[in-house]
């Protein structure tokens, strides 16, 4: 199944209307799930017996094992079938998922089978908006993607972990319930033609096929770019979600659910501050300004293991978010339009979910390895921003190094 060049299949609709109004709606719903559902699971997991703070982190690389595994097909799968209908079908599978650990399956095999709903969820999310609207357009509606996204966050985050402190049930019957209007809601999208057919579905094939589309994307000056510099971003924002959890008690003193998840709020509230910048102030032709809050992001982290009270630590995370929305949001439209240009905006951003996953696999890997030792959290915290400024640096030593174009 050779990778063909993708079919013209954009409608050029306006920023504000029904179509995409209803794929901020459908957005907005399923990342509020997905955030309260963390918080939600966490507490779970800490009402049950033997419970260690590991284990919190695992439930990440449950979550991050779907898109690794099943990259390969997720991609064909978005530009195979109309996008909207694919987001349904993970959303589905996302509220399955909820209701299985309401139902009292296992916290990590459940959080798993929201993982794989997220996973198939992902491509079409994205690759959705290049078939909407133009290349002209393209950061502009990633930024009411992520803004409609980092509402979400910050509501989902604050409502999961207030729920979840007065009853874990609710919380979870909560999240079901969000899941499935998303998947209501995205009956609303209109049905978009493919920008790749499968004739034939054949996992071999398929693997081959994402082989390749890794290959063309890293082949390509800026795609890979976006790739290395989105897999830091999101590797490093998961970390920093679960360390949050185990920073809070030992910087702040304070013991509750809430609290970790209203500093992930304040976060989400940088990363929308951030993504109107980005819109404001970078284009495509101009994606190198990213770099910048980039490198400010990693000082950032190392400041906050230092912050021993609340409202420092509160302006450090809106420092941190702010840092964030303005690298990643022209990064993920830069690549959405090579993408487009080359494998498929499916493909692309299923590749990119690879990345982003295997980063996180690794980064939260290491940070669960690092928290069953005696190494305090604070150290843990500075260590993980200065791996982030080192990883910026590597990535501005890259972009500067690469300057002909492919």
């Amino acid at each position: 199944m050779a990778l063909e060049r993708s079919v013209d299949t954009t409608l050029n609709v306006a920023l504000i209307s029904r179509p995409m109004l209803a794929v901020l709606a459908a957005q907005f719903l399923s990342a509020l799930a997905d955030n309260a559902l963390l918080f939600a699971a966490i507490a779970l997991l800490r009402s049950l017996a033997h419970y260690e703070d590991w284990h919190a982190p695992l439930l990440q690389e449950f979550f991050v094992l779907a898109f690794i595994v099943f990259a390969p097909f997720v991609g064909p799968l978005a530009d195979s079938l109309p996008k909207g209908r694919v987001m349904m079908i993970g959303n589905g599978c996302k509220f399955i998922g909820a209701v299985a650990m309401l139902a009292g399956l296992n916290p990590w095999l459940a959080y798993g089978l929201v993982g794989l709903g997220a996973a198939a969820y992902s491509p079409a999310k994205y690759g959705i908006l290049r078939q909407l609207v133009g290349a002209e357009n393209l950061i502009k509606a990633n930024s009411l993607m992520e803004g409609s996204t980092i509402v979400a966050i910050l509501l989902g985050a604050v409502l999961g972990g207030w729920l979840a402190d007065i009853s874990v049930h609710t919380a979870l019957l909560s999240v079901a319930a969000c899941y499935l209007l998303a998947a209501l809601s995205n009956l609303l999208i209109p049905r978009l033609p493919p920008e790749h057919p499968l004739h034939r579905v054949h996992p071999a094939e398929m693997t081959r096929d994402f082989g390749r589309a890794l290959s063309t994307l890293f082949r390509n000056r800026d795609a890979r770019f976006s790739l290395i510099g989105t897999s830091l971003f999101w590797g490093s924002g998961a970390t920093l979600r679960l360390l949050l959890v185990a920073w809070v008690p030992v910087a702040l003193l304070i013991s509750d659910n809430q609290t970790p998840a209203n500093l992930s709020g304040a976060v989400a509230v940088g990363i929308a501050l951030g993504a109107l910048l980005a819109a404001r102030f970078i284009t495509l032709s101009s994606v190198n300004r990213a770099l910048y809050p980039g490198l400010l992001l990693g000082v950032a982290v190392m400041a906050l293991a230092q912050i021993h009270d609340m409202y420092p630590a509160i302006a450090l995370l809106l420092l941190i978010g702010a840092c964030g929305g303005m690298f990643v949001v022209p990064l993920n439209a830069l690549l959405q339009e090579r993408g487009h240009e080359t494998v498929g905006a499916g493909h692309a951003v299923a590749v990119q979910n690879f990345c982003e996953n295997l980063t996180m696999l690794l980064l939260v890997g290491l940070y669960t390895l690092l928290l069953g030792t005696s190494i305090s959290i604070t150290h843990i915290a500075f260590g993980f921003g200065a791996l982030i400024l080192l990883g910026m640096l590597c990535l501005v030593w890259m972009r500067r190094k690469t300057t002909r174009p492919d």
